[in-house]
């Protein structure tokens, strides 16, 4: 026959156990923090897709219409324009650039109190912001030049022959400031995370 005979911890060292952190330091809850880093993930894929719209509407955007003959035309198209050139390719840095941040955001989502990542992403977003705010900028200009003409200048409206040119036009300026205003929130979120430590 066999005795069993239970032997109880001491409250000591059960105290001891549940105060040991498993690796490095205790695990802290993410709080609001986690809350902006997932806020912060969804206005990039929304950032994403205006700058990435916006440049392929502006890409796109082409039309010619015939005078008289099939050999005489007039066409209009955004390489006519190097402020509309030079929007596309900003367009498409501000996207691409937001698609490779997409994992520093995941990183901030998982560990919201780490700062490396959130600093980094302040950075750039900062550069990106600037870059997208001119390339916009310089794209509505000429898209009001194109609409309202210039008479100091003698510069024609286009908008009333054009008018499929400068719809496209329109909508690829309205998508850039669409990013642009994304990624205003963007940095003003990531600076109240940055200020909280």
């Amino acid at each position: 026959m066999s005795t069993t005979i239970e032997v109880g911890e001491s409250s000591s060292r059960k105290i001891a156990k549940e105060k040991t952190p498993l690796i490095g330091a205790p695990k802290r809850g993410g709080g609001w923090k986690k809350g902006v880093a997932i806020m912060d993930f969804i206005l990039r894929l929304g950032a994403i897709a205006a700058a990435l719209g916006a440049a392929a509407t502006m890409s796109m955007a082409d039309q010619t219409l015939p005078f008289f003959t099939q050999f005489l035309q007039f066409e209009a198209s955004y390489d006519n324009f190097s402020a509309f050139q030079f929007f596309v390719i900003s367009m498409a840095f501000v996207g691409g650039y937001l698609v490779l941040s997409l994992p520093f955001s995941i990183v901030t989502i998982i560990r919201p109190h780490a700062v490396g990542p959130r600093l980094f992403l302040i950075i750039l977003d900062m550069v990106f912001l600037t870059l997208a705010t001119a390339s916009a900028a310089a794209a509505a200009a000429i898209v009001y030049l194109a609409h309202n003409g210039d008479q100091d200048s003698n510069w024609l409206a286009i908008c009333n022959q054009f008018t499929d040119f400068c719809q496209q036009t329109s909508g690829a300026v309205i998508s850039a400031f669409v990013s642009v205003v994304l990624l205003l929130f963007l940095v003003i979120m990531t600076a109240v995370a940055l200020r909280s430590h």
